[in-house]
Protein backbone atom coordinates (compact mmCIF):
# COMPACT_ATOMS: atom_id res chain seq x y z
CA UNK A 1 0.00 0.00 0.00
CA UNK A 2 1.29 3.65 -0.88
CA UNK A 3 1.44 6.31 1.93
CA UNK A 4 -2.11 7.66 1.79
CA UNK A 5 0.33 11.64 1.95
CA UNK A 6 1.12 11.09 -1.64
CA UNK A 7 -0.99 13.51 -3.86
CA UNK A 8 -1.75 13.16 -7.79
CA UNK A 9 -3.66 15.54 -9.57
CA UNK A 10 -4.90 14.93 -12.70
CA UNK A 11 -5.66 17.56 -15.82
CA UNK A 12 -7.55 16.65 -18.80
CA UNK A 13 -10.37 17.17 -20.69
CA UNK A 14 -11.50 13.93 -21.39
CA UNK A 15 -13.53 12.59 -18.45
CA UNK A 16 -12.68 9.38 -19.49
CA UNK A 17 -9.44 9.52 -18.77
CA UNK A 18 -10.08 11.20 -15.96
CA UNK A 19 -12.00 8.23 -14.94
CA UNK A 20 -9.40 5.90 -16.17
CA UNK A 21 -6.67 8.02 -14.17
CA UNK A 22 -8.59 8.22 -11.17
CA UNK A 23 -9.85 4.19 -10.64
CA UNK A 24 -5.88 2.97 -11.25
CA UNK A 25 -4.43 5.51 -8.76
CA UNK A 26 -6.24 5.59 -6.05
CA UNK A 27 -6.41 1.61 -6.12
CA UNK A 28 -2.84 2.16 -5.51
CA UNK A 29 -3.58 3.44 -2.43
CA UNK A 30 -2.28 7.63 -3.93
CA UNK A 31 -4.66 10.36 -3.25
CA UNK A 32 -6.35 11.47 -6.70
CA UNK A 33 -7.53 14.93 -7.57
CA UNK A 34 -8.87 16.00 -11.29
CA UNK A 35 -9.31 19.15 -13.16
CA UNK A 36 -10.73 19.38 -16.63
CA UNK A 37 -8.74 22.06 -17.76
CA UNK A 38 -5.17 24.08 -17.41
CA UNK A 39 -6.66 27.06 -15.42
CA UNK A 40 -8.71 24.60 -12.95
CA UNK A 41 -5.66 22.68 -12.30
CA UNK A 42 -3.48 25.48 -11.27
CA UNK A 43 -6.10 26.40 -8.77
CA UNK A 44 -6.58 23.11 -7.52
CA UNK A 45 -2.71 22.21 -7.47
CA UNK A 46 -2.07 25.70 -5.30
CA UNK A 47 -4.83 24.60 -2.88
CA UNK A 48 -3.63 20.67 -2.59
CA UNK A 49 0.20 20.86 -3.68
CA UNK A 50 0.07 17.45 -5.28
CA UNK A 51 3.39 15.11 -5.15
CA UNK A 52 2.86 14.29 -9.39
CA UNK A 53 1.00 16.62 -11.92
CA UNK A 54 -0.41 14.53 -15.08
CA UNK A 55 -1.15 16.64 -17.80
CA UNK A 56 -2.90 16.46 -20.99
CA UNK A 57 -1.33 18.60 -23.76
CA UNK A 58 -3.95 19.37 -25.81
CA UNK A 59 -6.61 21.08 -23.40
CA UNK A 60 -9.27 24.03 -24.04
CA UNK A 61 -8.34 27.38 -22.60
CA UNK A 62 -5.09 26.58 -21.74
CA UNK A 63 -2.64 24.38 -23.25
CA UNK A 64 -0.75 21.63 -21.19
CA UNK A 65 2.43 23.07 -22.23
CA UNK A 66 1.69 26.30 -20.98
CA UNK A 67 0.16 25.16 -17.92
CA UNK A 68 2.90 23.35 -16.97
CA UNK A 69 5.18 26.66 -17.48
CA UNK A 70 2.82 28.40 -15.08
CA UNK A 71 3.15 25.84 -12.31
CA UNK A 72 7.27 26.13 -12.56
CA UNK A 73 6.62 29.86 -12.10
CA UNK A 74 5.07 28.91 -8.71
CA UNK A 75 8.50 28.26 -6.26
CA UNK A 76 6.39 25.71 -4.38
CA UNK A 77 4.55 23.88 -7.13
CA UNK A 78 8.21 23.64 -9.38
CA UNK A 79 8.79 20.85 -6.88
CA UNK A 80 5.79 18.79 -8.02
CA UNK A 81 6.51 16.39 -10.66
CA UNK A 82 5.50 16.88 -13.84
CA UNK A 83 4.14 14.09 -16.66
CA UNK A 84 2.48 14.34 -20.19
CA UNK A 85 -0.02 12.59 -21.63
CA UNK A 86 -0.69 13.06 -25.29
CA UNK A 87 -1.98 11.06 -28.67
CA UNK A 88 0.66 13.02 -30.29
CA UNK A 89 4.27 11.85 -30.75
CA UNK A 90 5.99 14.68 -32.85
CA UNK A 91 9.68 15.36 -31.51
CA UNK A 92 8.87 18.98 -31.67
CA UNK A 93 5.70 18.06 -29.03
CA UNK A 94 8.32 15.86 -26.80
CA UNK A 95 10.77 18.83 -26.92
CA UNK A 96 7.85 21.20 -26.02
CA UNK A 97 7.08 18.96 -22.95
CA UNK A 98 10.51 18.69 -21.56
CA UNK A 99 11.39 22.63 -22.20
CA UNK A 100 8.39 23.64 -20.17
CA UNK A 101 9.23 21.98 -17.07
CA UNK A 102 8.09 18.23 -17.56
CA UNK A 103 9.57 15.10 -16.10
CA UNK A 104 8.26 12.13 -18.67
CA UNK A 105 5.93 12.25 -21.67
CA UNK A 106 3.68 9.22 -22.10
CA UNK A 107 1.47 9.05 -25.45
CA UNK A 108 -1.82 8.17 -25.50
CA UNK A 109 -3.38 5.57 -25.74
CA UNK A 110 -2.99 4.84 -21.74
CA UNK A 111 -2.04 1.66 -20.66
CA UNK A 112 -2.61 1.80 -16.76
CA UNK A 113 -0.33 -0.38 -15.46
CA UNK A 114 2.48 0.89 -17.64
CA UNK A 115 1.03 4.24 -16.48
CA UNK A 116 1.38 3.30 -12.82
CA UNK A 117 5.06 1.52 -13.30
CA UNK A 118 6.66 5.00 -14.71
CA UNK A 119 4.65 7.34 -12.01
CA UNK A 120 6.69 4.89 -9.18
CA UNK A 121 9.53 5.25 -10.42
CA UNK A 122 9.31 8.76 -11.16
CA UNK A 123 8.31 9.21 -7.52
CA UNK A 124 11.01 7.12 -6.05
CA UNK A 125 13.45 8.99 -7.89
CA UNK A 126 11.95 12.26 -6.09
CA UNK A 127 12.66 10.68 -2.51
CA UNK A 128 15.51 9.37 -3.40
CA UNK A 129 16.95 12.97 -4.65
CA UNK A 130 15.35 14.33 -1.52
CA UNK A 131 17.42 12.08 0.68
CA UNK A 132 20.71 12.37 -1.02
CA UNK A 133 20.54 16.27 -0.99
CA UNK A 134 19.43 17.05 1.96
CA UNK A 135 21.76 20.42 3.45
CA UNK A 136 23.49 19.99 0.36
CA UNK A 137 25.10 23.46 -1.39
CA UNK A 138 27.20 24.03 -4.01
CA UNK A 139 29.17 27.40 -4.91
CA UNK A 140 31.72 29.03 -7.30
CA UNK A 141 32.59 32.34 -7.98
CA UNK A 142 29.46 34.36 -8.88
CA UNK A 143 26.91 30.88 -8.93
CA UNK A 144 25.29 29.28 -5.93
CA UNK A 145 23.33 26.00 -6.20
CA UNK A 146 21.12 25.28 -2.98
CA UNK A 147 20.05 21.89 -3.91
CA UNK A 148 17.95 20.96 -0.89
CA UNK A 149 15.99 24.66 -1.99
CA UNK A 150 16.39 24.01 -5.55
CA UNK A 151 17.80 27.42 -5.57
CA UNK A 152 20.05 28.61 -8.17
CA UNK A 153 22.01 32.39 -7.76
CA UNK A 154 23.64 34.05 -10.32
CA UNK A 155 25.61 36.98 -9.87
CA UNK A 156 23.83 38.01 -6.70
CA UNK A 157 20.28 37.44 -8.53
CA UNK A 158 18.02 34.09 -7.75
CA UNK A 159 16.92 32.29 -10.73
CA UNK A 160 14.38 30.35 -11.12
CA UNK A 161 14.72 27.13 -13.13
CA UNK A 162 12.58 24.22 -14.19
CA UNK A 163 13.32 20.79 -12.66
CA UNK A 164 15.26 19.05 -15.39
CA UNK A 165 17.41 22.37 -16.01
CA UNK A 166 17.84 22.17 -12.07
CA UNK A 167 19.07 18.88 -12.39
CA UNK A 168 21.41 19.38 -15.50
CA UNK A 169 23.28 21.75 -14.02
CA UNK A 170 23.52 20.43 -10.90
CA UNK A 171 25.12 17.66 -12.72
CA UNK A 172 27.21 19.29 -14.66
CA UNK A 173 28.66 21.13 -11.00
CA UNK A 174 29.26 18.20 -9.60
CA UNK A 175 32.37 17.78 -11.51
CA UNK A 176 33.58 20.58 -13.04
CA UNK A 177 36.01 20.26 -15.60
CA UNK A 178 34.94 16.39 -16.17
CA UNK A 179 32.97 15.63 -20.23
CA UNK A 180 29.96 14.11 -19.30
CA UNK A 181 28.43 12.04 -21.88
CA UNK A 182 25.30 12.28 -23.96
CA UNK A 183 24.62 8.98 -22.84
CA UNK A 184 25.67 9.65 -18.87
CA UNK A 185 23.35 12.88 -19.29
CA UNK A 186 20.48 11.04 -20.01
CA UNK A 187 20.70 8.64 -17.46
CA UNK A 188 21.45 10.35 -14.48
CA UNK A 189 19.22 13.16 -15.53
CA UNK A 190 16.13 11.58 -17.12
CA UNK A 191 16.78 7.69 -15.53
CA UNK A 192 16.04 4.81 -17.73
CA UNK A 193 12.65 4.48 -17.79
CA UNK A 194 12.06 8.08 -19.87
CA UNK A 195 12.44 8.03 -23.54
CA UNK A 196 14.25 11.20 -25.33
CA UNK A 197 16.01 11.89 -27.67
CA UNK A 198 19.54 14.37 -28.07
CA UNK A 199 17.65 17.49 -28.90
CA UNK A 200 16.13 17.56 -25.74
CA UNK A 201 19.62 17.70 -23.67
CA UNK A 202 20.66 20.38 -26.25
CA UNK A 203 17.57 22.43 -25.27
CA UNK A 204 18.03 22.38 -21.57
CA UNK A 205 21.56 23.11 -22.27
CA UNK A 206 20.54 26.11 -24.34
CA UNK A 207 18.23 27.11 -21.96
CA UNK A 208 20.72 27.27 -19.19
CA UNK A 209 23.27 28.92 -20.86
CA UNK A 210 20.80 31.67 -21.97
CA UNK A 211 18.93 31.97 -18.40
CA UNK A 212 22.45 32.14 -16.16
CA UNK A 213 24.65 33.60 -19.01
CA UNK A 214 26.89 30.50 -18.28
CA UNK A 215 29.23 30.69 -21.12
CA UNK A 216 31.20 27.75 -18.88
CA UNK A 217 29.43 25.28 -20.19
CA UNK A 218 31.40 23.58 -23.03
CA UNK A 219 30.35 21.71 -25.58
CA UNK A 220 32.48 18.70 -26.82
CA UNK A 221 31.44 17.93 -30.42
CA UNK A 222 30.33 14.57 -30.80
CA UNK A 223 30.69 13.25 -27.01
CA UNK A 224 28.56 15.74 -24.61
CA UNK A 225 29.16 18.60 -22.40
CA UNK A 226 31.19 19.94 -19.55
CA UNK A 227 31.12 22.76 -17.44
CA UNK A 228 34.68 24.82 -16.54
CA UNK A 229 34.89 27.88 -14.44
CA UNK A 230 38.24 29.74 -14.92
Amino acid sequence: MKDKKTKILCIDDDDDILEILSYNFTKEGYKVYTAKNGREGIELAKAKIPDLIILDVMMPEMDGVETCTRLNEDPILRNSIKLFLTARNEDYSQIAGFDSGADDYVTKPIKPKVLVSRVKALLRRKKDDMFDNHDQQISFPNLIINVEKYMVIRDEVEVTLPRKEFELLKLLTTRPGKVFKREEILYKVWGDDVVVNDRTIDVHIRKLREKLNLTEIKTIKGIGYKIEFD
